[in-house]
């Protein structure tokens, strides 16, 4: 083989349905690793949420937009398969920021070697982005304790189940919001949750008030839109709101609006927003807060898995329907 597929982005997104539109399916010429360089070849691509904030044109947010006419930006999972590296040997499995190609070649910078033991699915599952994301925003900002309550919005995504696994394992009442009956009864039967409130379907309030009797202790907000104020209001005193992402607004042109800021002076609460890449030097440490939970079987994963590098540029929109079931991975 002499060349490998690349996925360019040459246009934002506007009303239309993300799609092949976007995108520029190109054939570049196999790289070939330099002194202190390798490559890597990509078996599995992560889909996240927050790609979506990546291919806009807004030049404020806390990462560049990705450039029109470069590869599309993705963490992924790999093998080496040529090193001039000192740290990085052929054959060794690897993760990190690669994008939308089929080969990647890298320094070593923000790559890490993943346990060849370890499958790729889980590794992007559990390993990459989402346990990273979730154990950055639940125990740093988070500060949970046994005992209290958390509500986790999202909760069927794949930063949520985490989130809700990790704070069951640590002793706390998890209570997660999604959409649809099917994704409410896997967060029960599958990932333990205590219990789970379909937006789509149930009166939110109603059902917090039965559900979280003794109010919300944590809320861990990944979607924004209906459930943001019901939760808001049931916050208890000192609670701590950790604000991941807010699918509901991504593609909208004006953002919904908030709840009152009154309850944040009465119940004096810690609102805090994040994102990864300011910690993602702390991957390794993050990783050891909840890898003990993995090694004792209280983390599962689901994967939702499309077949081929072109997939990709249909599969985002599987966010904005709700459409994906468990961690949005492209094998490749």
């Amino acid at each position: 083989m002499t060349s490998y597929t690349a996925i360019h982005l040459i246009a934002r997104p506007g009303a239309e349905p993300v799609g092949p539109q976007l995108f520029e399916v190109v054939k570049k010429e196999l790289p070939k690793a330099g002194a202190g360089e390798f490559v890597i070849k990509q078996t599995h691509m992560s889909m996240d949420p927050a790609m979506l904030g990546w291919m806009s044109p807004d030049t404020e947010s806390y990462i560049p937009p990705v450039e029109l006419g470069s590869v599309m930006r993705s963490s992924g999972y790999g093998e080496v398969v040529e090193s001039n590296h000192p740290d990085f040997a052929v054959g060794d499995r690897v993760m990190g920021m690669l994008g939308w190609q089929e080969y990647a070649l890298s320094t070593g910078a923000g790559i890490n070697k993943i346990d060849a033991a370890i499958p790729a699915e889980m590794a992007l599952s559990v390993f990459g982005l989402p346990g990273l994301t979730a154990s950055q925003g639940f125990y740093n900002i988070g500060q949970p304790k046994a005992g209290e309550t958390i509500v986790v919005s999202g909760a069927a995504g794949s930063v949520g189940v985490m989130v809700g696994q990790m704070a069951k394992a640590e002793g706390l009442t998890v209570i997660g919001i999604a959409g649809g009956k099917e994704k409410c009864e896997w967060l029960v039967n599958e990932f333990g949750f205590d219990a789970a409130i379909d937006y789509k379907a149930d009166d939110i309030d109603a059902k917090l008030a039965e559900v979280a009797p003794q109010g919300v202790d944590i809320f861990f907000e990944n979607t924004g839109g209906a459930a943001q104020i019901p939760v808001f209001n049931r916050m208890n005193a000192h609670g701590r709101i950790v604000v991941c992402g807010l699918i509901a607004d991504y593609t909208t042109a004006t953002p919904a609006a908030g709840p009152s800021w009154l309850n944040v002076i009465k119940k004096r609460l810690t609102i805090q927003g994040f994102t990864m890449p300011d910690h993602l030097h702390n991957a390794a440490e993050l990783a050891g807060k909840f890898a003990p939970h993995v090694q004792a079987g209280k983390i599962q994963y689901r994967a939702h898995v499309l077949e081929g590098l072109e997939s990709a540029m249909t599969g985002l929109n599987l966010f904005l329907t709700g459409g994906n079931k468990g961690k949005l991975l492209v094998k490749l």
